[in-house]
């Protein structure tokens, strides 16, 4: 069975972990409104891979490497953009 993959953005990194969120759209069942539903994965960061906070990441699902952590990031898909102040 293939693995399931996702691309999400990274909202929080420490050392061999990162937070990522994952958004999909959402349709009511009855009213038929589109709405967003946002879930934290937590995957883990291979030693090559450098993160930063707002980076696009793909993640792919693997073995449980802990409690909560069941992903690994494979590639950055898109750098932040840095914001002025």
């Amino acid at each position: 069975m293939a693995r399931k993959r996702k691309i999400g953005k990274v909202v929080k990194v420490n050392a061999p972990t990162a937070r990522i969120r994952v958004d999909r759209m959402h349709r009511h069942p009855l009213y038929d409104k589109a709405y967003q539903v946002s879930r934290n994965i937590l995957a883990h960061i291979p030693a090559e891979l450098t993160l930063n906070i707002g980076d696009f990441v793909e993640i792919e699902e693997n073995r449980p490497i802990s409690k909560r952590k069941a992903w690994v990031v494979l590639k950055v898909a898109e750098a932040a953009k840095e914001t002025e102040l």
